[in-house]
């Protein structure tokens, strides 16, 4: 028989599989899916997995999403043989690689909210999950390379428990939103928990050539007491609670931070011409708006030859808010003297300048009350100033305080330094 037979053979079994599977209860189905886990838990030591640094790695990652994708009909192929997005320009964008052997093998992005949003909000409404309190990321271009896919999740389950263990403890996010194709939306919905973010199934995604996609969400502040019920007693390989949130896997590198900051840029100036002007035409089809936000991050000298030029539409031209390239989740205590007697208070600081920070805090702040703040800037770096609130402003789930400063000390003054002078997560 030949080959081209025979691939049309597998092909009609496994839409005939899928059919018969589809007509089984829903809870039949969802037992199955975890019938099915098999997760490693010491995987081979030759598996590496980390933050996408390097050139080399960038590229290796696009390359594999960008085959996956073609594959799938999730896009159209590139000159370039990689995808690139201008998501992945952003510093609040992070790309996991996996490695083996030196090799990298599996990718997968982890979209933070940032200046263009997120690629599923086209299409899909994320109100009711912004009502809730917590950072939101969108995992986005997962692929593992062809000769690993049929591995019984070697490279695919640590690719996750990385980005798990990324998120809950280094990329300040509580909610993981997707956009995935209807055929498996149900692998997400039975293992990880997943909910829907709504039931009917979008035709039409443009950020995946046009293919259907279903969206959905985690909230990861309540994953960790799900995984417990349904995973708890299972036996190791089948337990994804010990998997994802109590084993340490030596094969993770977790990146090492001076600072509490909460994402690891990677892209200097010569990586992102190399990946939006030269090998793709991304920074070109940029609207003015996008441009401009753009200078807005990279807003040092060094920058201003690889971003794209605007035309000078109105839209230019209006004043921009600075963005900054790092974000902040510093650990605070306010002392502040009232009636005579002390009261402290808990903040948590997101922005810092050399003259004030904004944090928020759960306990109503006097204004203009002068007080001491003692801000844990890094493992082994903190700031003792003396400080007073001046702005308020309160969302529906939290409240934001602006500080001024009297004098910044050493410890602030070299943070401020290092995060207005940085291009990468390495610089710090």
């Amino acid at each position: 028989m030949s080959g081209i037979k025979q691939a049309s053979l597998r092909k009609r079994f496994r839409h005939m599989l899928r059919h018969v599977f589809s007509c089984l209860p829903r809870q039949t189905r969802f037992s199955i899916y975890r019938a099915m886990i098999e997760c490693d838990q010491d995987p081979d030591p030759r598996l590496e997995l980390k933050v996408a640094e390097s050139q080399e790695e960038i590229e290796d990652c696009f390359k594999i999403l960008h085959d996956a994708y073609v594959a799938s009909g999730f896009m159209k192929p590139a000159e370039s043989g990689m995808r690139v997005t201008m998501y992945h320009a952003l510093p609040t964008t992070t790309t996991l690689c996996a490695k083996y052997d030196g090799r990298v093998v599996g990718t997968m992005s982890m979209i933070r909210e940032g200046v263009f949003g997120f690629p599923l909000q086209s299409v899909f409404d994320l109100s009711d999950v912004r009502a809730k309190e917590g950072q939101i990321a969108e995992i986005s271009a997962l692929a593992v390379h062809p000769d690993f896919r049929k591995t019984g999740g070697a490279i695919l389950f640590p690719l996750m428990k990385f980005m798990y263990e990324y998120c809950t403890e280094f990329f300040d996010t509580r909610h993981l939103v997707i956009a995935v194709n209807p055929e498996r939306i149900e692998l997400y919905e039975s293992l990880l928990f997943f909910e829907r973010l709504q039931e009917r199934v979008v035709e039409n995604y443009d950020f995946a050539n046009g293919a259907p996609a279903v969206g959905a969400s985690l909230d990861l502040s309540r994953a960790r007491g799900i995984f417990r019920q349904v995973y708890g007693r299972r036996r190791l390989s089948k337990n994804l609670y010990k998997y994802f949130v109590t084993l340490r896997l030596p094969n993770i590198k977790l990146p090492k931070r001076r600072y509490f900051t909460t994402n690891d840029p990677v892209l200097t100036p010569d990586t992102l011409d190399y990946f939006f002007n030269r090998r793709s035409d991304v920074f070109a089809k940029l609207d003015d708006r996008r441009k401009a936000l753009l200078w807005s991050i990279y807003d040092q000298p060094e920058y201003r030859r690889v971003l794209p030029m605007l035309s000078g539409s109105p839209v230019a031209v209006h004043p921009m808010r600075r963005h900054q390239r790092f974000s902040l989740r510093c650990p605070a205590e306010l002392r502040l003297t009232v009636n005579d007697g002390e009261r402290t208070l808990m903040l948590t600081v997101i922005e810092i300048s050399l003259s004030g920070f904004q944090a928020t805090s759960k306990l109503a702040v006097p204004l203009h009350a002068d007080g001491v703040a003692l801000i844990e800037l890094g493992a082994e770096e903190r700031s003792v100033l003396n400080v007073a609130a001046v702005r308020h402003h309160r969302t529906d789930t939290v409240d934001f305080y602006g500080f001024k400063l009297v004098e910044p000390d050493a410890a602030w003054r070299r943070c401020v330094s290092a995060l207005e002078t940085g291009h990468t997560a390495g610089d710090l």
